[in-house]
């Protein structure tokens, strides 16, 4: 008995649900009877594993479409789709992966919806792994992934699709990071790097490099108390040096073709904090300009928040905190980058109070504990 090659299903997915788009199945039809095909191969391939599992997974998919068809459409049809059954033979050499990005990233979803979508037909991972990783009930993800395909099911792809629209989705499943028993972080790399191989385009390529350059880091983030470990403070000896060189020079590469987007910009930012040996040796001149690239590219509060915080290190927290007050103080993470330069600049009084204040707007326990500590160690500081 050998091993379910759980990875190998996941990335044949995409290509079976094409095959059925392309002989007749709407998407709807093809995505169910290709999750059928995939529960039967978790049954049956650790005992008896095929010498083409792309080729098995079609005609077991186009079996289980074709069955459901004979329930639902009239005679005239079904005859039509049983004509149309291939001879078996090698499954095509066509890859309809990119076809399905645009599909399931189509503008009409809701970033949610686009999102639990591509993870199940371009990911392949189960409704369950999906409701798992987004702490919902199955039932919860089952409505929104059914949904999602019949908003989808009659849209027709007779133009190129919007890269953009897809690589957000993308960053929207790397930015769940991990929770469940599926690592999103590691999946959105996966798809990243299964674009990036059928579509040539310097932001598909800055994405990827983004991605890696996080990913390395990810060993570090965590203290061994299991607190959050903040960039400046982690231990630079556990990121990934060699994931590090991957995304520095996939980044190289795009930044060559002289067509920077948001993604290269971003990813530029990253590799200069790979780059530093220490916190005290970035090189945040550097990022400024970056997130002044970045700022012109998409003029996004959050990315002028992120530059308030580099101006800070760059040219002093009093700067920092001039930059900070020209925007909108509801926006998330403000009162945590305020609370930051307040200690930077000899205000351990207000910064103590802002970090407190953070701690109760955080979206998340972790970012809640983080700086719920830091509030405590300045009140601390500041006790008799």
């Amino acid at each position: 008995m050998t091993r379910l090659d759980e990875a190998l299903l996941r990335s044949l997915t995409p290509g079976v649900i094409g095959v059925l788009v392309r002989r007749g199945a709407d998407f709807a039809a093809a995505e169910d009877a290709v999750q059928e095909a995939l529960v039967e191969a978790v049954r049956v391939w650790p005992s008896d594993q095929p010498r083409d599992p792309k080729g098995w997974l079609i005609a077991v998919a186009w079996r289980r479409f074709l069955d459901a068809t004979r329930a639902d459409v009239s005679r005239r049809r079904r005859e039509d789709l049983v004509d149309q059954e291939p001879v078996p033979g090698p499954a095509p050499a066509v890859d309809d992966t990119l076809r399905l990005y645009f599909l399931c990233a189509h503008p009409s979803l809701t970033p949610s919806s686009a999102v639990a979508l591509t993870l199940r037909a371009v990911g392949g991972l189960t409704t369950r792994q999906v409701a798992r990783a987004y702490l919902v009930p199955e039932a919860t993800m089952a409505q929104r992934i059914s949904r999602a395909k019949r908003t989808v099911s009659g849209v027709r792809l007779d133009r190129p699709g919007d890269v953009a629209t897809v690589l957000r989705v993308l960053y929207l499943v790397f930015n769940e990071g991990y929770s469940g028993d599926v690592d999103l972080a590691a999946e959105a790399v996966r798809l990243t790097r299964q674009l990036a191989a059928v579509i040539d385009h310097p932001e598909v390529a800055g994405l990827l490099a983004l991605m890696l350059l996080h990913h390395a880091r990810r060993a570090a983030r965590t203290a061994p108390d299991g607190a959050l470990a903040p960039l400046a403070e982690q231990d630079r000896g556990r990121w990934d040096t060699r994931t590090i060189a991957e995304g520095v020079g996939i980044l190289q590469a795009a930044l060559a073709r002289d067509r920077l987007g948001e993604f290269q910009a971003q990813a530029a930012v990253a590799a200069l904090h790979a780059d530093a040996p220490t916190a005290a040796e970035t090189d945040w001149v550097q990022i400024v300009e970056w997130y002044d690239e970045l700022a012109r590219l998409t003029d996004s509060p959050v990315v002028r928040l992120n530059r308030a915080v580099a101006v800070g290190e760059a040219d002093g927290p009093r700067a920092g905190l001039a930059a900070l007050a020209e925007l909108d103080a509801a926006l998330p993470r403000h009162t945590a980058v305020a609370a930051y330069l307040y200690e930077r600049d000899g205000d351990p009084a207000t910064a103590a109070r802002l970090y407190a204040e953070a701690a109760q707007k955080a979206s998340n326990l972790a970012e809640r504990d983080h700086l719920t500590r830091q509030a405590a160690r300045l009140n601390a500081r500041r006790s008799p």
